[in-house]
């Protein structure tokens, strides 16, 4: 069984001792040894001096106008109807399964299949 601790005291930190001292003392002279820059603050740009609300720097696509609009409706596509000879059906397998049917040795293989 575990025991949960219920107090909420705050714990005081406790003063380095000799040795904590001395390698915090170590630690701060070899990052002054190693020094590096300062990444936190980036160098300022003066704006003031390049930007105008002029025409910009980059090229610019040239305006394609569309094809004028003539106000004629679109006709709507007629269906598809197949004028050939060579289907004399369609038939229906398994399951609406709409298969062809080109000759009539199909048509009556197609009647008596198992369902």
């Amino acid at each position: 069984m575990q025991m949960l601790n219920t107090s909420f005291k705050k714990v005081k930190k406790s003063k380095p001792n000799a040795q904590q001292r001395k390698l915090q003392a170590d630690w701060d002279s070899l990052l002054k040894k190693y020094e590096t820059k300062n990444l936190a603050q980036p160098k300022k740009q003066d704006l003031s001096l390049s930007y105008s609300l002029g025409t910009p720097a980059c090229r610019e696509t040239p305006k394609i106008p569309s094809l004028p609009f003539t106000g004629a409706p679109c006709p709507k596509k007629e269906n598809p109807v197949y004028t050939g000879t060579k289907v004399k059906g369609i038939g229906t397998m398994h399951k609406s399964n709409a298969v062809p049917i080109f000759s009539d040795e199909e048509a009556v293989a197609i009647a008596t299949m198992r369902r």
